[in-house]
């Protein structure tokens, strides 16, 4: 497989879990990384362990729910390198609220990161990407939701079903540019949230996975290289599954 050296890629939600390893996976294939993250000082951090020189990664403090903060994104890796080939829309957020306590404002918050994030991401990226008639656009969208349901992530799973639909569509309008749009789905990785989970319900994840251990931030970010990837030039609309065979058994 083609390495990614002189490839620029955008990673949203950068700085951390499996932005993190998807942006760590990219850089150590050769691409130049734009650390994308709400979080400023977390995103510096994070582009400074990629590449402590700043020669091959930077940050930008973004705000995905704000279509001016993505197109300041957009234009930053622009000035930098002045293309864009890859980007991965990983920007989310998970918290479990149970149906009955699901508040509206909370609802559109989560919809606006995780699904309208997405939706604007895509949509800045697309003009440099046609520019160049080259482009990979990655969604972190999830096995919650997608293929499996859990109790007290309906919003979450929610958001993470509407990226698939809004992927097979766009897909379609990108497709003569030689753009592709794909999806990974994640299943359970160990992010940093893991610890505080607690014992059981970390026992409880452990046995649902088949392979018997939780995915690394890197498993994802192996998964995203791939698709972003020359050899990959023919896959598009189609989504990935990266959780160990959880979602095999016919009954747990």
């Amino acid at each position: 497989m083609q390495r990614l050296d002189g490839r620029v890629a955008i990673v949203t939600g950068g700085a951390r879990g499996i932005g993190a390893g998807i942006a760590a996976v990219l850089r150590g294939e050769g691409a130049d990384v734009v650390i994308s993250d709400i979080d400023g000082d977390a995103g510096i951090a994070a582009a400074d362990t990629l590449d402590p020189s700043g020669e091959h990664a930077i940050a930008v403090a973004t705000d995905v729910t704000q279509r001016s903060d993505l197109d300041a994104l957009v234009a930053a890796a622009l000035d930098r390198w002045g293309r864009i080939d890859i980007l991965a829309a990983n920007a989310g957020i998970y918290p479990h609220i149970p149906l009955d306590e699901l508040e509206p404002d909370t609802f559109d918050e989560l919809m606006a990161i995780n699904v309208r994030g997405a939706v604007f991401a895509t949509q800045a990226c697309i003009a440099p990407m046609r520019g160049n008639g080259y482009g990979r656009i990655v969604l972190t969208s999830s096995i919650t939701g997608s293929i499996v349901g859990q109790a007290g992530y309906a919003h979450y799973g929610a958001s993470k079903a509407a990226m698939l639909g809004f992927m097979r569509s766009a897909a379609l309008e990108v497709a003569d540019a030689g753009i592709t749009i794909n999806a990974v789905l994640p299943g359970n990785i160990r992010t940093p949230g893991f610890g505080e989970l607690g014992d059981e319900h970390q026992r409880g994840m452990l046995a649902a996975i088949p392979l018997g251990m939780l995915g690394e931030p890197e498993d994802v970010g192996w998964a995203v290289r791939f698709l972003a990837s020359v050899e990959a030039r023919y896959i598009t609309g189609q989504t990935l599954v990266i959780d160990g065979g959880q979602v095999l058994p016919e009954s747990g």
